[in-house]
C-alpha cells in the first residue's frame, strides 16, 4: 500500500512546501484537497497554464499526486449546473497531474428531499459528468460522508453509479463514529468496490453539544477508530491501494500542527504499507 494525505491537513503551505515535507516524512504522493487560501486547485494559475510545469515538478521529488478531492455533491440538485461545470475544469487537471483518482460527495439533504429521489439525481449528475471529455480516464471515488454513510444509504447511491467508473472511497472512522458499523460490516457491504480511503482516528467526547461534535480527532493510532482492523480487512480483500490520512486542519484549526502529525502517521503506518 502507499501513503498518501490530503493538502486539507496542511492549508498554510504552498506547493514546494508540499513536496519537500512529503518527501521529507516518508510519503508517497499526496492529494490536493485546496493549496493555501483556495479550496478549488482549478482555478489557480498553477494548474491551468502551468499545469505541465507544476506536475514535472512534483514527479521530479519522486511523488505521486494520489487524487483531486473535489467539492462535487453530486445528489445536491441546486448544484448540478455547478457540479459538472466543477467537473469539467478538474479532468484535465487531474489527468494532468497523473492522478487516478477523483473524490465526490454525496451531498443533498434527505430531510427535505425523499433519498430517492437524491439517488435518482445523483445518478442523473454522475452520467453527466462521466459524459464530459475525458470523465473515464480517471476513477471517481464517492466518500462516505454526509448522509451517505450508514451502508444501507451508501449502497442505494453507489449501486446506482457504474461500477468501472465509480469506485468507494470508504472514510475508516466516519463508519464506526457516525454510523455505527463495524469495520467487519461496511466491507461486506461494498468492500468489492473500494479504490480508496481516508485514515483519521478519533475519540469520544464527553457530553457532545450535538452527534457532530460526538468525536476529537486524534493522531492515527492512539484513539478508538478500529484502523487496524479496517486496514487488515482490505489487505485481506486483496486492497493494495492508498492509505489517504485526512488530518482536517482547515476545518478545525485547534488541531495539531501538520509538521507534528503527519511525520507520527507514517511512522505509525509504515507496518501496513
Amino acid at each position: 500500500m502507499k501513503l498518501g494525505f490530503t493538502t486539507l491537513g496542511c492549508p498554510k503551505w504552498d506547493l514546494d512546501a508540499v513536496c519537500r515535507r512529503a518527501k521529507e516524512y516518508g510519503f508517497d504522493g499526496f492529494d490536493f484537497r485546496g493549496l493555501q487560501d483556495s479550496l478549488d486547485i482549478t482555478v489557480l494559475p498553477a494548474f491551468n497554464g502551468e499545469l505541465e510545469a507544476t506536475a514535472k515538478r512534483i514527479h521530479d521529488t519522486g511523488l505521486e499526486v494520489s487524487g483531486v478531492s473535489s467539492s462535487i455533491s453530486i445528489c445536491d440538485l441546486a448544484r448540478r449546473d455547478a457540479n459538472i461545470e466543477e467537473a469539467r475544469r478538474t479532468i484535465p487537471v487531474a489527468i494532468g497531474l497523473g492522478a487516478r483518482h477523483v473524490r465526490v460527495f454525496g451531498g443533498g439533504d434527505p430531510s427535505k428531499t425523499p433519498r430517492a429521489d437524491l439517488v435518482k439525481a445523483g445518478a442523473d449528475c454522475m452520467k453527466a459528468i462521466l459524459a464530459l471529455d475525458g470523465a473515464r480516464r480517471v476513477k471517481w471515488v464517492l466518500e462516505t460522508h454526509d448522509s451517505w454513510i450508514a451502508s444501507e444509504h451508501y449502497l442505494m447511491l453507489l449501486n446506482k453509479l457504474p461500477k468501472k467508473a465509480v469506485g468507494a472511497l470508504w472514510d475508516m472512522a466516519h463508519s464506526p463514529c457516525y454510523a455505527g458499523e463495524s469495520p467487519d460490516h461496511a466491507m461486506a457491504a461494498f468492500g468489492s468496490r473500494i479504490a480508496y480511503t481516508h485514515i483519521k482516528d478519533a475519540v469520544r467526547v464527553e457530553n457532545p453539544s450535538d452527534a457532530h461534535h460526538a468525536w476529537r480527532y486524534v493522531t492515527p493510532g492512539t484513539g478508538e477508530v478500529p484502523l487496524k482492523e479496517s486496514i487488515g480487512l482490505l489487505k485481506k480483500a486483496g486492497y493494495d491501494g492508498w492509505l489517504v490520512f485526512e488530518h482536517e486542519k482547515r476545518w478545525v484549526p485547534d488541531l495539531a500542527e501538520p509538521e507534528d502529525v503527519f511525520p507520527k502517521f507514517v511512522a505509525w503506518a509504515r507496518q501496513f504499507a
